[in-house]
Parts: C-alpha cells; structure tokens; sequence
C-alpha cells in the first residue's frame, strides 16, 4: 500500500485493488483564511484525481473544495459515501457529477471488488448535531496486507469496533492541531486569553495522544492541521512566532510532543511526500523536497516560508474577496428574519436551550445595524435601550451579506471559523447556538432538534479518582472511562475539553448536560 499526501487531511491511498483519494482539498476556504499548509497548489491534481474510489470525509470546506473536485476528480470514481442523517453531501457530490456511489452502513465493514482485487473498507460516521455540518466520518482500508486508519478530524466515541473487524491498525492518520476560533476571536482580558490558549493547545494534543494510544497503531501520522492564514489581517494566527499559547502548532511540534511520550511512530509528510507499507513494515518514505527544505518549511524559516507563500497566493485571495458581497445596502433586519424565524419556529428544543437573546453587531464600509435573536420569544427584532446580551458577536456586514445572497445553511463553517469576527459572552460556551447557527434548513434543524429530544440512557456508571459517575459524557456520549480525568472535584472529558464539577454534576463549560456523580 502506498500512501501520498496532498496536503490537510488529503491522501490518495493506492493498493492493487484501486486507488481512494480522500478530502483534496487546496482551494481557500472559509472567506479565504484557511489555505493548506504546506502549499499544496502545485501538484499533479489531474493525476492525483484519477482513482477508482473518493471519500470525503463530510463537508467542511477544508475537506470538500468543489472547485478542485469538479475540475480534476474522476466523476466515475465510486464515492464511499459515510451514513449520514441528512443527505447533503450526496447531494453536493451529485451536483458536481459523480453518479457512481457506495452507500456505506456506520461502523460496518463492506467489500469492495475491482478488477485487480478487493479492499475491505469501513466509513465510521458521527451523527451528532456537533460533527461538521450534520455530520463526520473516518475511514478504514484494508488491502490484505496493510490496515490503515484515516480519522481526519473525526472524533470518534468507541474504536473497539476497529480491533475486533480489523485487528492490528498499522497505520493511523488523525488531527493534533486547532481548528475553531476560540480563544483568539472572544472579548476578554490578554492574560485570561493567553491561558486558555495555552490550555487548549495542550489539550488537542492531549487527545490525539489519546486516540493514537487507543488505536495502537505502528505508524501515525499527524493531518488534517493545522491551517495557513495568509491574510496580513490574520498572520498572527500562525504558529511562526513562539507563541505558547497558539493553538495551530504544526505537524514538527506534534511529533516531538509524541517522542517526548515514548512513541517514535510518527511520519512526518508534506504535499507529495509518500510512504509505502507492507503490513507493519515501512518500506520507503520519500518527499518532493531535499530534507533541508522540507525541515525549513517548519524550521527557523517557517516565518519566511509563509511570507513567500501569501506573495504567491495575493491574487488568489484578491479573487475570493471579490466575490463577497458589498458591506453597503439595505438593512439586513429582513432578510435575517425570513431567514432565521422559521429555523427558531421549528427548534423548540434548541431555541430552549439558548436561552435568551443574542446580539449581532454589523458594522464596517458604510453599514451600522444591530439585530437581535431573541430565542426565547423565536423573533429576530432590533435592540431594545439599554438592552444587555450574555451572547454576541460582532460581524462584518458584507461576510453577512454574502451568506444570505448563497443561502449558506452553516455559518459556523462559513463565517466563524473564518475567524473574521469578534464575540463576547458571560457565562459559559453555549452548544446550542452554535448548533442553531449550523442548521440553517428545514431538514438539518428538525434533525437536530429531535436528537436533543432523544432521551440517552447514563445508567451505565464507572469509577474515576474515587467517584463514581455516569459512563457517557453528557456532551456527546463518549466513554468517560476512555476520555475522563479527575483532577480534585472537577471532571474534564478530553474529547472536547468539557467540564463538570463532581461535587454537584454541574457543567461548567455550557448550560444544561448535568452530570451523575457521586463521592465513593
């Protein structure tokens, strides 16, 4: 089996029986501030997009670049198509022109034959309102002789399932670094947002050292991370300056992070590296670049190496911001409550977890509004005098704007995560607004409101540090015996990084998802 990177969490998996690419992506993405990192635009995409089978993974856009795969990917490839809840990326992939799709079961292994042998694939799909836009996946290939584990930016709950229909896992692909927009985007004092930074560099790292113990793999090798941002707005947010408390490090720190813990697994790839196994055995590893250039490029002149790549790719990002909507224009009062009313008449359970109103500030090139989302009364209305908001965020107008004009049904994947915004809050993180703002159409809000809805059964209970509490995480259900650590009376489940109080159940990172605990 050869494996290639195209850069992100993008491979092209080769074996006898056919080729897979997953998640090309090299196009910017969210508003133009994401670009892959190392440059990818320079490969052989036309090659690269001649395979038998595409997987994407879900619908981030640093994971599926329509651009890329309607211009360079084999529309007759078979499309291992993950067990989503809603239809939209079979629908996207449609639109593009595949037409030829593998219609996958969670978690269930498939046999796939081609004229020159069979693969035995797995899609793992994550179902819960928080995982990309309505949904996640990793993928499992075997070709006989090498088992190999892409997990992307997946954060899957249970992996028995990959010992007990896969056995030994010889290698494992998987995310370590940021990909939100917190701390950096919040209102709120340097020093507290240089420790929360600090804090959840640390705890990415943590997890996916976590999962790569779990996995137990031979080979890891770090992906899908961390982003580029070559905006002169953003260039702060790479991690080309020393800065502890950035929470984009990079493929090098990750795996020194892995040796410093006793694991010398780890393969460090760029755009075009590719690596061959048999079984367990790595037979070659091979780059596109002498090793000193590759070891610049997250060295000493990693400053440089960006700089060079933000002059290469100014007219890319000229050419995405002219596609933006104008800052100036009508009040956006309207087109925000025909917008946004009927997704909040339809979410009784997600508008109740809300709460209460939130601000949205739009100001910049000539535009000043203020709307109000008022989850309780399911009205979006101007401010009142002296109104106070425990949520806001301030938005440039013409971002706004363009995701109205494309009826974008996900901000957090389109505005947030551009991290071309401000907010501010009192009190905790509230996953219920960011799933609103997620599922801005008729099937993505009725499917994520009835799974709130669903009742989950925690009578299941472990013993952790001498309590004894309830298995599932009330977040997203993953196993606290797995990803639960004590320290004195606080819980953190590290798939997320949330946070209980053992002493009374209560969460401390968002409203609701109470906590069973009790001291033994």
């Amino acid at each position: 089996m050869q494996v290639t990177s195209v850069g992100h969490a993008g491979f092209r998996i080769d074996t006898k029986a056919g080729s897979i690419l997953c998640d090309p992506w090299v196009n910017p993405a969210y508003f133009g501030s994401w670009f892959p990192f190392p440059d990818n635009s320079a490969l052989d995409w036309a090659a690269l997009g001649d395979v038998d089978y595409l997987y994407v993974s879900h619908l981030h856009k640093d994971h599926f670049d329509p651009q890329n795969l309607s211009e360079h990917v084999n529309k007759d490839a078979v499309v291992l198509l993950p067990d989503f809840p809603v239809p939209d990326l079979r629908r996207e992939l449609e639109n593009l022109g595949f037409h030829r799709f593998l219609e996958t079961t969670d978690s269930v292994k498939h046999r796939v034959s081609g004229p020159t042998g069979d693969l035995d694939v797995m899609v793992i799909a994550l179902r819960a309102p928080a995982d990309g836009p309505i949904g996640d996946s990793a993928l499992v290939v075997d070709d006989g002789e090498t088992t190999l584990f892409n997990m992307n930016d997946a954060r899957p709950v249970d992996l028995d399932v990959l010992h007990t229909d896969f056995g030994q896992i010889d290698v494992h692909m998987l995310q370590y670094s940021g990909a939100i927009w917190y701390p950096m985007v919040y209102d709120m004092p340097a020093r507290a947002k240089e420790a929360f930074g600090v804090q959840k560099r640390q705890r990415q790292m943590d997890r996916c050292r976590q999962y790569i113990a779990q996995v137990a793999a031979t080979w890891v090798i770090p992906s899908a991370g961390p982003p580029c941002f070559l905006d002169p707005a953003l260039r702060d947010l790479n991690d080309d300056h020393g800065d502890p408390a950035n929470i984009f490090p990079d493929q090098e720190v990750f795996l020194e992070q892995m040796r410093s813990h006793g694991h010398d697994g780890g393969l460090s790839m760029i755009p075009g590296s590719a690596a061959t196994f048999t079984g367990s055995n790595l037979d070659s590893l091979t780059h596109p670049l002498p090793d000193d250039e590759v070891h610049a490029i997250f060295g000493p002149g990693k400053a440089d190496y960006i700089a060079a790549y933000a002059e290469r790719m100014a007219p890319v990002l000229a050419a995405e911001k002219s596609g933006w909507a104008p800052a100036a224009g009508e009040p956006l009062l309207e087109p925000l409550r025909e917008l946004f009313e009927p997704i909040m008449a339809a979410s009784d359970q997600i508008c109740d977890g809300i709460g209460y109103p939130v601000e949205l500030r739009l100001r910049g090139g000539g535009h000043d509004e203020t709307v109000v989302l008022d989850f309780p009364k399911r009205v979006v209305r101007g401010p009142i005098p002296d109104e106070k908001f425990r949520y806001g965020f301030a938005i440039a107008p013409e971002l706004v704007r363009t995701v109205v004009r494309d009826r974008e049904p996900d901000w957090v994947n389109t505005i947030f995560l551009s991290t071309r915004f401000s907010a501010w809050r009192v009190g905790g993180y509230n996953e219920y607004l960011y799933t609103f703002f997620k599922c801005l159409t008729d099937e993505r809000i009725a499917y994520a409101d009835g799974w709130f809805a669903e009742a989950h059964d925690d009578s299941a209970s472990i013993e952790l540090d001498g309590w004894e509490i309830q298995r599932r995480c009330p977040h997203l259900k993953a196993d606290l015996s797995t990803f639960g650590v004590v320290e004195g009376d606080t819980l953190t489940c590290n798939l997320h990084g949330w946070q209980w109080s053992l002493t009374n159940g209560r969460c401390l990172t968002s409203k609701g998802h109470e906590l069973r605990s009790t001291r033994r």
